[in-house]
């Protein structure tokens, strides 16, 4: 027998049919800069014109997130809620999180636990050392303090809390390593839960909320280095300038100014633009990377005035029309990062680093070639390079499943035969489910603007900058790629 076709995702509704809906259940609301506002059913909040409302809509997505009670989900879900209240039925208890990222909660604990507080180091040279390795002598203890970080012998790594807005109970941890080469630190980083279930904003429990300002930083470390220069509240993005989640943005709201300092390359400027939309450009200031410009925890080592730095940074809504002057020092960037303005290289393709110079946004490369000459497998091994390397991709495999596709992947990953070692294959998988790589569901022939609106979506969702569609004879049809090239 032939299985059903799985049911398409949910319709999206527009921000003008959410509104309609809550004034015909009579729930009051108000506009925020990326969310609506209401009482949550949930909170059991009255439902009272002056809030405070914990209830917070995405207006792109629909989706709910309530922050007194952490209950999420999407807007048929919350559509449901309202009715069940209407009845006076009692309201679904918010979902649990399944076995896995339980595991790593609780995993998450127990390392926060064996953790120590910087300054509780066997000694003062210890904790110097310590201090020095990370580069972060210049940061007080007094600071390391305030936000909670700690370190962890064994793992030779800076521990840093996901605090859980509810209760302060530890919901994750991030451990960061560094490594001294070529008179630079290099940091690596490790979240438990996995990535995909780490969302946090570090720094978020220091918030007051009176406070109508704060700076996103792409690092812990440059949030705690911003603080301790400037007094001013600032929170990191738990991936940096690879992502901010929609499900954060509720506890951006109460802000009347964000500055983002993400930090000192161009993909953290094009990250920050990207994120400016998402969070609404009019409260929106983007600190320029450049060499005069190093990302906070650098400025702080270099002595330079921070403060005066974030006071320069600059407007991200555009006026419709520019004068030369208004675009001199972003030209003159261009010039100076010549290489990174090529975009991002692949590490294991040099031929086509000299061909296309690297992977940038908003530009288009076809493949063509005849049928079984190894456009999909040197596609896949394309992207892959790229998605090691940051780079958040979305593929649409019209005409092999994503299951194959999926296997041609993990293998080329693995640089091994799997079917051959398939006691690895939980560590390889496990490696491989943390790149930042999503799958489109569809397959064969589809209509367009579907494909474009699920493309659209997970940009959104996602932060997607990489998209590959194999191939476009099959997404498209015979028929019509005849009718009209």
């Amino acid at each position: 027998d032939v299985l059903p076709c799985p049911e398409g995702p949910a319709p999206v509704p527009s921000v003008t049919a959410i509104r309609q809906y809550l004034r015909a259940q009579g729930i009051p609301f108000h506009d925020g800069y990326s969310c609506l506002h209401a009482p949550s059913p949930f909170a059991g909040e009255p439902a009272a014109p002056g809030g405070p409302y914990t209830l917070f809509i995405d207006k792109t997505t629909g989706s709910f997130l309530c922050t007194a009670t952490l209950a999420e989900g999407s807007w048929q879900d919350l559509q449901a809620c309202v009715e069940l209240r209407h009845r006076g039925d009692a309201l679904p208890a918010p979902a649990e999180p399944d076995e896995e990222e339980a595991r790593g909660r609780e995993d998450a604990r127990r390392l926060w636990e064996r953790a120590l507080p910087l300054g509780e180091l066997l000694d003062e040279e210890e904790t110097r050392l310590t201090k020095a390795a990370f580069d972060i002598s210049v940061l007080a203890d007094a600071t390391l303090r305030r936000f909670g970080v700690r370190y962890l012998r064994a793992a030779k790594a800076l521990v840093f809390p996901w605090l859980s807005p509810r209760d302060g109970s530890v919901r994750g941890v991030k451990l960061v390593a560094a490594e001294r080469r070529d008179d630079a630190t290099l940091y690596a980083e490790q979240t438990l839960p996995r990535p995909s279930a780490y969302r946090n904003l570090f720094g978020l429990p220091l918030i007051g909320r009176r406070d109508t300002e704060v700076v996103l930083t792409g690092r812990e470390l440059d949030a705690l280095a911003l603080h301790q220069a400037t007094g001013v509240p600032c929170v990191s993005l738990p991936r940096g300038p690879a992502c901010l989640p929609p499900p954060l943005l509720p506890y951006l709201e109460q802000f009347k100014r964000i500055t983002l300092w993400l930090g000192d390359d161009l993909r953290a400027w094009e990250a920050a633009k990207l994120f400016a939309r998402k969070l609404n450009v009019r409260r929106c200031s983007l600190v320029r990377p450049g060499d005069q410009l190093p990302r906070p925890l650098d400025a702080l080592n270099r002595g330079l005035n921070l403060t005066k730095i974030l006071r320069g940074a600059l407007p991200a809504a555009h006026k419709s029309i520019v004068s030369f002057r208004q675009l001199r020092e972003e030209v003159f960037g261009e010039l100076v990062n010549a290489e990174q303005v090529a975009g991002v290289k692949w590490a294991r393709f040099p031929e086509l680093n000299r061909l296309l110079k690297g992977h940038r946004r908003g530009e288009l490369t076809i493949f063509t070639g005849p049928t079984g000459s190894g456009k999909t497998t040197f596609i896949s091994e394309y992207a892959l390079d790229l998605c090691t390397q940051g780079v958040c991709t979305l593929w649409g495999s019209f005409e092999i499943s994503n299951i194959r596709l999926a296997k041609i992947m993990l293998t080329q990953f693995a640089t091994q035969r799997l079917e051959e070692q398939l006691e690895q294959y939980d560590e390889w998988a496990d490696r491989f489910e943390d790149l930042p790589l999503y799958f489109m569901t569809f397959h064969g022939q589809q209509n367009i603007k579907t494909v474009v609106d699920t493309m659209q979506h997970a940009v959104y969702m996602y932060d997607i900058t990489h998209v590959v569609i194999d191939n476009l004879q099959f997404m498209m049809g015979h028929e019509q790629l005849s009718a009209d090239r």
